[in-house]
């Protein structure tokens, strides 16, 4: 996940920006930027936010 941002409050506006603005769906961002799912979401769940399919947003 080395073209995240590092820290856990910018990830979270990082990743908010890019599916609002250009993806329909995390599994979309995931797939078009060759990143784990499942790392993304770990790392977000583990700075208390998790994401929610039907916003297609992390809260």
């Amino acid at each position: 996940m080395n073209r995240l941002p590092g820290d856990p409050v910018m990830r979270f506006s990082w990743l908010n920006t890019q599916l609002r603005d250009h993806y329909e769906s995390l599994e979309d961002l995931c797939r078009d930027m060759e990143l784990s799912e499942e790392q993304i979401r770990a790392s977000m769940e583990e700075a208390g936010f998790t994401y929610e399919p039907k916003i297609n947003q992390f809260r």
